[in-house]
C-alpha cells in the first residue's frame, strides 16, 4: 500500500468561525463535522476525556487535501493572544493553486485574514524545467496559518 497524507488537522479557537472561512475563501464544503472525547493516547495535545470537535473539509477531492479543524469544547485550549505576521519554524505553509487568487484575497481581507503580500507576478521553473509565469499573494487565516496562493497566468 501507498502511503498518502490526505489531510492536515488544525487546532483552531472557534470551528465555527474557522470553518466558514475556509468555505468562504477556498470554496471548501464540510465532509465530516463530529464531536469526541479524547482517549489520551495517540494524540499529542490535551488529556484523556477532553471534549472536542472535529470540522473535516474539503476541495474537490475526497481523499487528498483536506484540511480538518479541532477545537477544544470542554477544557477549552489556551490559544496565544497576538497572532503571528511571520512564519515560525514548524509552522506549516499551505500552498493553493487558484483559478482566481486575487478573488481569494479579498475573500480573505474582507473575513479579517491578515494580508502578508498583495497579488505580485513572479516566474517559476517547474519540475519538468520550463518556465510558468504565475500571479500569487499571501496572507494568514484567522488562527495564525499562513497560505501561499498561486495562479498560473502564463
Amino acid at each position: 500500500m501507498t502511503n498518502i497524507i490526505k489531510r492536515t488537522t488544525l487546532m483552531v479557537r472557534d470551528v465555527e468561525k474557522a470553518a466558514m472561512w475556509y468555505e468562504t475563501v477556498f470554496g471548501m464544503t464540510r465532509w465530516m463535522d463530529v464531536p469526541f472525547t479524547l482517549s489520551g493516547t495517540q494524540l499529542a495535545a490535551g488529556k484523556k476525556g477532553d471534549l472536542t470537535r472535529l470540522v473535516i473539509l474539503k476541495c474537490e477531492h475526497d481523499l487528498i487535501g483536506m484540511i480538518g479543524l479541532l477545537e477544544w469544547l470542554d477544557p477549552k485550549q489556551d490559544a496565544p493572544e497576538q497572532l503571528p505576521t511571520k512564519i515560525t519554524f514548524g509552522a506549516p505553509i499551505f500552498v493553493v493553486v487558484s483559478a482566481d487568487c486575487k478573488a481569494v484575497l479579498e475573500h480573505a481581507r474582507a473575513l479579517g485574514s491578515y494580508i502578508y503580500c498583495e497579488p505580485r507576478d513572479w516566474t517559476v521553473t517547474g519540475a519538468d524545467g520550463k518556465e510558468k509565469q504565475m500571479l500569487g499573494t499571501s496572507f494568514f487565516d484567522l488562527d495564525g496559518y499562513f497560505f501561499e496562493v498561486n495562479q498560473q497566468v502564463g
